[in-house]
């Protein structure tokens, strides 16, 4: 009685925009529940939720004109109905409308189904056009029994939209709730843009674009629907991204206005001892960024930046200037990176600067043994020592940093945000600065969406030396005659890579391993001096091996992709990676970053094992093209999409519903001349569409 109840109020209350989904009829909590797993909450949630794709069922085939492959609906004349035995048992129901004759097969079907298709009797069917035995079938259409060809219920005056569902929740039951929610709804959601200009595109109103969207009218372009490009489909994606610029410019600002950092004097008292044993000088890209970052370290509030610069434009040396800022004021300074070779490397470079200037630095990470991870963990909570260099070790709830003002974030994507605020929310009473890193250039759409709470650094230029690296791609089967390459040039001096995608043979791929590698190449070539480094070697043997190289102790490196980052050895301008098609862009820009860092001329050769798919030769195409990081990195974009080129699952950034950062690109300038014309509507504004569009963003909006 009470659930009957339940459903008789559901039919009598007046829905509106926050009304619960159980205010549907059928609806109880454990269908709610599953809606939920769609984000569906209230029901304002349901117009929101689009079609992913739409069927047009608004007009009738005939057999005759039916071809495979197509989707079609059309009305049938049963001639006869047989079973058929063969590898599965199936029922046949042979049609024909007097064009031509389809066959309907059924794989799953019950006897009062099979005493429906008497001859004569005419049928609607809807499903998927395919070679048969005998002619064209479909298998398993959707089917219905009619009275006759001109039944007026056969065609649909809309095309059908087709909507994501999760498990326990049918395409029947959403569209009734969206239709639902259309008819009692539409004209109560707030549209808060009613009136504005869109920057000059022309776009329908929030309105008509949910109705276009649910119910495309009979000769609808389904292939612009499928593209996204349909206004429609344009004007929900122009207010979701203004919806995030809106959010996230108000969480920065909000974030800044509340959080309070300690401020750090980072002027020339401080950076000139820094400077005047580095033996270089800083290039004027450099120079700016630190000017930028020792203005952000004065203020109260935070520092938030995120500084982008090409392999090898000089990111360690601002990071080193950041750090000192906050040793020489006596807090504690945290530079976190993602593998332990890239630790290790930062901070025997770190060490090399700072020592000198009287700076320990502590090395936290997983292969320390446990005691030496003791010994370290105990000196960062006293306060005794005030900069630790490490991996994800350094967020674990063992390490303490009471005194922590700064932390310092080296590739920032291949962490997920929980990781980052775990290191954040170990600052004391004041929250630190933070200085994002990357080297992996973000295209400026990703950069807008993954990183707009973050002022922006970029070092756009390169330290004086650097040679451009020509890029050759060769097939595998010419191994012999690049080895023999390698070869002469090491004879000459010259000092080279040899990069594998494996450690170990693998029986599901065939890149050859890292270790198989290396005996081959000494085989092959006795007079060289050949090394090898790879991820599972010790910590110590991996450090002696780069040491020797790095000191022409080794002619030859065999490697797998540990050295992407962090490895700077000038002599070394020749690199082989084989099996490049298995690469994506960033990773083998980074690689090629390796060789070009002195004054000769450098060589990257991507070999790959054929035949190649369309995507792998369109990356090895753009990196014989370019060497530039930000046109490599655009080009990543479009050929695999956001959430690829930027782990998007794991950065924890907002996610959108609707938009698209590669095909709407177009509309973040729309959006951005919309939020500067807002004036003083643009809170009002923004609490409709975040209410709308954004959930959950504030916690993230620290990170």
């Amino acid at each position: 009685m009470a659930t009957r109840g339940r459903i008789a109020a559901a039919r009598t209350t007046p829905l509106t925009p926050d009304s619960p989904l159980t205010a549907f009829p059928g609806v109880g909590d454990a269908m709610a529940a599953r809606l939920a797993q769609l984000g569906l909450q209230v029901a304002e949630d349901l117009l929101f939720h689009l079609p992913n794709r739409y069927e047009d069922r608004t007009r009738l085939w005939t057999i005759g004109s039916l071809t495979p492959g197509i989707r079609a609906q059309l009305v049938g004349r049963v001639e006869r109905a047989d079973l058929k035995f063969g590898r599965r048992r199936s029922l046949l129901v042979s049609l024909t409308d007097g064009t031509g004759r389809l066959g309907m097969r059924l794989f799953h079907f019950s006897r009062a189904q099979q005493r429906q298709f008497v001859s004569g009797q005419w049928v609607r069917v809807f499903g998927d056009v395919r070679p048969g035995p005998t002619g064209l079938e479909m298998a398993h259409p959707e089917y219905k029994l009619v009275p006759g060809p001109e039944d007026e219920s056969v065609t649909e005056d809309a095309l059908t939209p087709l909507y994501p569902l999760t498990q326990g929740v049918t395409q029947g039951r959403l569209r009734a709730m969206i239709a639902r929610a259309m008819d009692h709804l539409l004209t109560q959601v707030d549209d808060p843009l009613l009136g504005e200009s869109f920057a000059g595109l022309p776009l329908p109103a929030l309105h008509e674009a949910i109705t276009v969207l649910h119910r495309p009218p009979v000769g609808s372009d389904v292939n612009l629907l499928a593209s996204g490009y349909h206004p429609a489909q344009r004007r929900l994606a122009l207010e979701e991204l203004l919806a995030h610029r809106l959010s996230l410019s108000d969480l920065k600002r909000r974030a800044r206005e509340q959080l309070r950092a300690t401020p750090l004097r980072l002027d020339r008292a401080v950076l000139q001892p820094l400077l005047d044993g580095l033996g270089f000088t800083l290039t004027g890209a450099q120079q700016r960024v630190v000017g930028e970052i020792a203005d952000d370290l004065a203020r109260e509030g935070p520092m938030m930046r995120l500084v982008q610069g090409d392999v090898g434009a000089g990111k360690t040396v601002i990071a080193a200037a950041a750090l000192l800022a906050a040793v020489r004021a006596g807090h504690q300074a945290a530079l976190m990176a993602p593998t332990e070779l890239l630790a290790e490397q930062h901070a025997v470079t770190l060490q090399g600067w700072l020592a000198p200037l009287g700076v320990e630095v502590l090395l936290l990470s997983g292969a320390r043994k446990a005691q030496e991870r003791r010994q370290i963990e105990a000196r960062l909570e006293s306060g005794d020592a005030l900069l630790a260099v490490g991996t994800h070790a350094l967020f674990q709830r063992s390490v303490q940093l009471p005194k922590l003002a700064l932390v310092v974030v080296d590739e920032q994507h291949r962490f997920g945000v929980h990781q980052r605020l775990a290191l954040l929310d170990k600052g004391a009473d004041r929250y630190p600065h933070q200085l994002v890193m990357t080297a992996t250039p973000i295209p400026r759409t990703l950069a807008m969406r993954a990183y707009a709470d973050l002022d922006t650094s970029v070092l756009d230029e390169l330290p004086p030396g650097r040679t451009p690296v020509a890029t050759i791609v060769l097939d595998q089967q010419r191994r012999d005659a690049v080895i023999e390459r390698v070869a002469a040039a090491c004879q000459r001096g010259r000092q080279a890579y040899w990069v594998c995608t494996l450690v170990e043979i693998s029986d599901q791929l065939d890149a050859e391993a890292a270790e198989a590698a290396a005996e081959r190449l000494r085989a092959d070539c006795p007079q060289l001096r050949i090394g090898l480094v790879h991820g599972r070697m010790k910590p110590a043997d991996k450090q002696r091996v780069m040491a020797e190289f790095k000191a022409g102790g080794i002619d030859l490196l065999v490697a797998t992709t540990v050295i992407e980052v962090g490895v700077d050895v000038p002599n070394a301008s020749l690199m082989i990676i084989e099996n490049a098609e298995r690469l994506g862009l960033a990773q083998l820009h980074q690689l090629r970053g390796r060789v070009g860092r002195g004054s000769e001329s450098s060589h990257c050769v991507l070999m790959y094992q054929g035949p190649l798919s369309q995507l792998a030769k369109s990356r090895l195409a753009v990196m014989r093209e370019t060497t530039d990081g930000f046109r490599i990195a655009e080009r990543d974009l479009e050929l695999r999409g956001p959430g690829e080129v930027m782990g998007t699952r794991q950065t924890g950034e907002v996610g959108l519903r609707i938009a698209d950062m590669v095909r709407d690109a177009d509309l973040l300038d729309a959006a951005e001349a919309i939020a500067v014309g807002l004036g003083e509507r643009s809170d009002d504004v923004r609490r409709v569409l975040s209410q709308r569009w954004v959930a959950g963003a504030e916690r993230f909006a620290r990170a």
